[in-house]
């Protein structure tokens, strides 16, 4: 079936539902106009649906009109009326089913629709407040809950400032020169709020621009959080800053803004009386946060399960499977959160171990276990490794969560099961 046939039998099937064709946007996606109505609802919501005549992307669907009884801050919907009914990359359309698969996005529109009449939030949406959140990129690396006053690192990235926000400034350092960042001796003033409301967008007057709007938008999801970001916002007046971060930490994601003070404006503005506060026409930057702590990247690949963050392991053997097997137990976040992971091996790199091994030609004639421990903190800088060059015979592991023998060998096996009894938990190879 050619293109311009599939859009032709889509455009009629939308028909059947009572929408209408009203043209073309300016990248050239068919544009309806029709009702969108929740299965709990019998009046529908003027909607337009936009589809990718190549049936590539998802259809694109916007309340025409606001419902006046919905709240000022809601979830899935931004202030055009942008409908977010699917999480990026979850679903894959069939290009030889553009009938029902844009029918079916049209349904699924529909449910989310219903659930944010009823105030619900969508789970597998939930990180989907970014893409109404446009703003500069933030890193914390941050493994404590501690609130309040926090360490901001500011570091240079081909020549661009970026921010890197720390409970640990020798791990985020590591990490820093590893990604080949400048560190520079400048900071940033920086708070840590907590929250319990998701950050939903208002359904106007979004974004944000100034810190009144700030705050009369954190006024319709958590006044107590509200109170907490005006009172730290005063605090960087106090202390004269140049400019202060709110790092605001909500249920699955953490978001953030920057204020710049202008002293001037400031000055000017304090000497009018009927003006309340004269930080709340300070202008704000939104700001991206992104995790980049080890329990973070750990969790982000286990969801809903025990990561080996905090624990204490050993690897015994660090030849074909042990080698393989490090590298997966530190993606695991073994060595990470106060945790440590050890790797015992007294043999070499040899040439004839370089075609099945996590190691490769640099690393020849070198001992395995220093080999690998130098390449995961390559790949994990805040990640505690330790390696052990000797016979683990005449190793002390000290007190260990778990025990690996990726070995292969039956009678060393035995062995470290006499040497380490129960209670610590042991894996044989």
């Amino acid at each position: 079936m050619s293109s311009a046939a599939a859009v032709a039998d889509v455009i009629e099937a939308f028909k059947q539902r009572g929408f209408a064709f009203v043209g073309k946007t300016d990248d050239g996606w068919f544009r309806l106009h029709g009702r969108l109505t929740s299965p709990q609802a019998d009046k529908g919501c003027p909607c337009e649906v936009q589809l990718d005549p190549t049936f590539f992307d998802l259809p694109r669907i916007r309340l025409l009109e606001i419902p006046p009884e919905l709240p000022a801050a809601v979830p899935h919907l931004g202030a055009d009326g942008g409908l977010c009914y699917l999480a990026k990359g979850t679903v894959v359309l069939d290009i030889y089913d553009p009938v029902g698969q844009s029918l079916a996005c049209l349904q699924r529109a529909a449910v989310v629709f219903g659930q944010i009449m009823q105030g619900e939030m969508i789970e597998d949406l939930a990180e989907e407040f970014f893409a109404y959140w446009h703003g500069w990129h933030c890193f914390v690396d941050m493994q404590g809950e501690d609130l309040g006053r926090q360490n901001c690192i500011v570091a240079h990235a081909n020549g661009c400032p970026l921010w890197f926000i720390t409970d640990n400034e020798d791990r985020t350092t590591e990490k820093l020169k590893s990604l080949g960042y400048q560190v520079t001796d400048r900071t940033v003033l920086t708070y840590r709020v907590k929250t319990g409301a998701q950050p939903r967008p208002l359904t106007s007057n979004w974004p944000p621009e100034t810190v009144g709007d700030i705050l009369a938008w954190q006024s319709t999801l958590d006044p107590r959080c509200r109170r907490k970001i005006h009172e730290r916002i005063k605090e960087g007046e106090r202390k004269k800053a140049n400019g202060v971060l709110i790092v605001i930490e909500s249920p699955l994601m953490t978001y953030g803004f920057a204020v710049l003070y202008d002293r001037q404006s400031l000055v000017q503005k304090s000497k009018l009386i009927d003006r309340r506060d004269s930080s709340y026409g300070l202008k704000v930057m939104p700001i991206s946060v992104v995790r980049i702590d080890d329990r973070y990247l750990a969790q982000r690949n286990m969801p809903n399960s025990k990561t080996l963050a905090g624990k204490n392991i050993a690897v015994v053997g660090c030849g074909t499977i042990g080698g393989y097997l490090s590298d997966m137990l530190v993606k695991a976040g073994a060595g990470t959160c106060g945790g440590k992971l050890t790797l015992v091996d007294f043999d070499c790199l040899l040439p004839q171990n370089i075609g099945r091994h996590r190691l490769g030609f640099p690393d020849l004639l070198s001992n395995k276990a220093e080999a690998m421990a130098k390449e995961l903190k390559r790949l994990a800088p805040g990640a505690e490794i330790r390696a052990l060059p000797v016979d683990v015979r005449h190793a002390q592991l000290g007190e260990l969560d778990l025990l690996i023998d990726a070995t292969g060998e039956e009678s060393l096996g035995h062995w470290l099961c006499g040497h380490y009894p129960p209670p610590t938990p042991m894996l044989s190879v």
